[in-house]
């Protein structure tokens, strides 16, 4: 996560803090005291607001009791039963601390299921820091991710001929629910492309899978599918889960129980309970408020907001995706400048903006909050036309 915001890399602008002190609701203070409205949210896990009340007390009242005990707490099964009720496909449920954990047992569980080895994925897509998906060379060897086979996300052709290549060997087609890759603009998935991903992978006796680590919970509460009709067989979950606890959860449908139930995975905190109350109290919260609603309208509020300043500057200015995951762009920026010097602008201005990953919207982002942080970037946009 570090490199996400890393000064010294040139990964981004320099005014950027690096070392932060604490946060509540919408907001973050770095270590100098200075205060931002976070559109950042820990890069995902803050779906209510850095230390949400009920999800505080919660995780509080578990950690009076016990947090890594010799064994589970209850709290791992009401936990999966608040899965499988809540997710739309979800049958099972296993456990684990992070999303790297939960795409990876994804692979092992439909392999196991399977007996076939190939794992199909968009190019480019980031699902986890493992051999089989880090985007980075360094310490993996070719035989790592000899059975990675990549396709163009949204291209329906260049799936059917990755599927018609491996045809009978497939274990698994993993996709995010829109791309969300960095540096580009995001592309909300074509609900076409979604279905032929769902027979393609019945027709294989493959496993589609459904990388939420970024978008649980935040698009749909039942998963991030459910609108265009299309349910995966697993879903792996983390970031928002607890609401910045760590915690990752696979879920997934009866006719792979057996191979969830086969696998070896473990870790030695995977079981602690403090995350886990700390996840009911999350989910039960997001689906009270329809948080993906709520996060909707806010984002809205912010992207309608930041693309009017633009425009009365004279820029073409873009946030791409889903309003409540939104990324920032302009038009005619091949190389970030004028995204780093806005970004740079708004964060001395007290906005926690980035300008090449997606951000994210919170619970915590009220309209009076969205409303000063573009009282903020009217002057970031001031300052870059000078």
């Amino acid at each position: 996560m570090y490199g996400h915001m890393s000064v010294a890399a040139g990964l981004m602008p320099p005014s950027y803090p690096q070392f932060y002190a604490r946060g509540e609701g919408a907001h973050t203070w770095d270590v100098d005291g200075n205060r931002y409205v976070d559109f950042l949210c820990a890069f995902g896990p803050m779906l209510l607001g850095h230390r949400h009340p009920g999800v505080e007390a919660a995780a509080a009242r578990q950690a009076a009791e016990g947090d890594t005990l010799s064994g589970p707490s209850a709290r791992m099964v009401e936990l999966a039963e608040l899965l499988t009720d809540t997710v739309a496909h979800a049958d099972w449920a296993m456990m684990a601390k992070n999303g790297t954990d939960a795409t990876a047992m994804a692979v092992r569980v439909a392999r196991a299921a399977t007996g076939k080895r190939k794992l199909l994925k968009a190019a480019v897509a980031y699902h986890g820091a493992n051999d089989w998906f880090t985007p980075k060379p360094a310490g993996v060897s070719v035989e790592d991710r000899a059975n990675i086979v990549e396709f163009e996300y949204n291209d329906a052709a260049s799936l059917s001929a990755a599927v018609s290549a491996h045809h009978g060997d497939i274990a698994a087609i993993i996709l995010t629910p829109f791309r969300h890759d960095a540096f580009v603009e995001q592309e909300l998935v074509d609900p076409a492309f979604a279905r032929l991903a769902r027979d393609l992978a019945t027709e294989q006796g493959a496993a589609l899978v459904l990388d939420e680590v970024r978008t649980g919970f935040r698009l749909d509460v039942h998963g991030a599918w459910e609108g265009i009709g299309v349910r995966p067989d697993l879903t792996a979950f983390s970031k928002a889960l607890a609401n910045g606890h760590a915690i990752a959860a696979l879920v997934g449908t009866d006719p792979l129980r057996s191979a969830a139930a086969d696998v070896y995975v473990t870790g030695s905190f995977w079981y602690s309970a403090v995350p886990m109350a700390a996840a009911i109290a999350t989910v039960q919260e997001a689906v009270a408020l329809d948080v993906p609603e709520v996060l909707r309208l806010a984002g809205e509020r912010f992207r309608d907001g930041l693309e009017e300043q633009g425009r009365q500057v004279g820029l073409t200015v873009r946030l791409t995706g889903p309003p409540q995951m939104p990324i920032l762009g302009f038009a005619d920026d091949p190389d970030k400048a004028l995204a780093f010097a806005f970004t740079d602008a708004a964060v001395r201005r007290g906005v926690l903006l980035h300008p090449w990953h997606n951000m994210f919207l919170s619970a915590a982002h009220t309209p009076e909050v969205i409303d000063a942080a573009l009282e903020a970037t009217h002057e970031a946009f001031a300052e870059l036309r000078g």
